[in-house]
Parts: structure tokens; sequence; C-alpha cells
């Protein structure tokens, strides 16, 4: 079965997107620029876990406005203690778009904007979640 191998954030400050993602959960990056024509930062989201690796891109359009459905996939990144890795988005310049609610017998579950406007998730597995 195909699975997802890379994810791509697209950001209208690629700068400014790596440094929020890098404050939020402390990702690593390398830039592949040359390879790719464009500005474009590799992302390396860890080892220890499953998971993939990306990049932020330039994007190659406006911003997403404010307010409006979200266009392409949302990203959810897996944490270990929701309210810690909230708090370090917040810090680094996210801003809630749907706060932290319960998955019921899963997970914790809550969705934020990047510095970039781009939407995506952080999800803390507990089972006693209610």
């Amino acid at each position: 079965m195909p699975r997802p191998v890379h994810f791509e954030i697209h950001a209208s400050d690629v700068a400014r997107a790596q440094a929020f993602y890098g404050a939020a959960f402390g990702w690593a990056f390398e830039d592949w620029s040359e390879y790719a024509g464009t500005p474009y930062i590799g992302v390396r989201t860890g080892e220890e876990q499953p998971g993939i690796d990306g990049a932020i891109m330039r994007r190659q359009g406006e911003a997403p406005a404010p307010g409006q459905p979200v266009m392409g996939a949302v990203l959810t990144v897996g944490v270990d203690d929701y309210d810690t890795t909230e708090a370090a988005i917040l810090k680094a310049g996210g801003t809630e778009a749907l706060g932290k609610h319960a998955l019921p017998g899963m997970a914790w579950q809550g969705y934020y904007l990047d510095t970039e406007g781009n939407v995506f998730g952080i999800h803390q597995p507990d089972e006693q979640a209610k």
C-alpha cells in the first residue's frame, strides 16, 4: 500500500517558516535550493519515531486568506505533551485555529496556523481523553 514519503510546506517567507518550525518542534534543516532551483529547505523531523521528512519551499502565489477553507492536505504532528507543544507553537508566532479537544478514547487534537497562514495539527495519543 503506498504511503506518504515527503511533505512540502509552502511559505511566503521561507526563513520565517524555518524559524517557526525549528522553534515549535525542534526540526533540523538543510538548504536544498541548489537542487530545486528555488528556495527549498529540507526538513528533518527526527529519527526516534515513525514519520516522514519534507521541505519548506517558496510559495508560488498568494498566501491563504484567513478563514478560507483548507486547500490541500493538513500535516498533523504527533507530540508527547500537547500543552508544552502548544506553548512552543504560540511562542514561535503560531496562532490557534481550532483548540485542544478530545478524540474520546484516542487522543488530544488541535489545529494551528503557522507564520505563513498554513493550517497544521498536533496530536497527543491518550486513551483517557474525554
